[in-house]
């Protein structure tokens, strides 16, 4: 989205998402717009907003033909983009998401969050969950991880996930800014380790069932674990990187 930016660029995200578009003019949660009802009962002054925009690049509404088609009865000036690039598809998500926006503009992809300098902390973070089970290494051996490191342990948890004693930061902006002061970070294919990677930590990333080629965050400073069956990464394997990075 960054490279769309114009002299004003409007982002309207999934609530926990808004804070970290800190290049856009003004931010708004898509609950808060009422565009989330557009197909059911639009708002007059909702609609007046939307046309208000020179353009409006969305990913929102892109699988919902219900929605799509009450934006071109309304004559708004929606260009629709695929929001999962395709199973056969032979580029990481990030190249497949910034081609579409970016076509003409020789962009590379990349993701970086700038947070103030605090320097890096003598602690590893763990966060061991995903949006699937099957994403997930077994949190017994996270354990172990975590009782064979030479330096604390803090275990991050998300706002729906439970772990007794775990750090939890709902604000993503202030979490990506905490993560920065780790010395690593460990955890599966999920959200907060793109987070983590994305503020330059150094990362420790478990795959299994899906293809770290096209998912998996970048940067030398990320380093990734693959294998089919979660359950064949061992905790020494982890360790030794670990040692490594940190």
């Amino acid at each position: 989205m960054e490279c769309l930016k114009a002299d004003f660029l409007e982002v309207w995200a999934a609530s926990p998402n808004v804070p970290l578009a800190r290049f856009a003019t003004r931010t708004r949660s898509i609950a808060s717009t009422g565009l989330d009802m557009l197909e059911f009962s639009p708002n007059p002054a909702l609609i007046e907003e939307l046309r208000s925009f020179d353009s409006i690049v969305s990913w929102y509404g892109a699988n919902r033909p219900e929605f799509r088609e009450r934006v071109q009865e309304l004559g708004l000036a929606f260009e629709f983009f695929t929001a999962v690039p395709p199973e056969d598809s032979p580029m990481h998500a990030a190249d497949f998401f910034i081609a579409q926006v970016c076509r003409e503009r020789g962009v590379q992809a990349s993701s970086h969050i700038d947070c103030p300098p605090a320097g890096r902390g003598n602690f590893a973070v763990i966060h061991p969950f995903s949006s699937s089970p099957k994403k997930c290494w077994p949190l017994e051996r996270y354990s172990q991880v975590a009782d064979r490191l030479k330096i604390p342990v803090r275990w991050l948890a998300g706002p729906e996930e439970h772990l007794p004693g775990a750090v939890h930061i709902d604000d993503l902006y202030e979490l990506a800014c905490w993560l920065a002061t780790a010395r690593v970070y460990i955890g599966n294919d999920a959200g907060i380790t793109h987070l983590a990677a994305a503020v330059g930590t150094p990362v420790v990333a478990l795959f299994g069932p899906t293809d770290p080629r096209i998912w998996a965050p970048r940067g030398s400073h990320v380093h990734v674990i693959a294998k089919p069956a979660l359950n064949d990464i061992t905790v020494e394997e982890v360790l030794d990187l670990i040692v490594e990075l940190a």
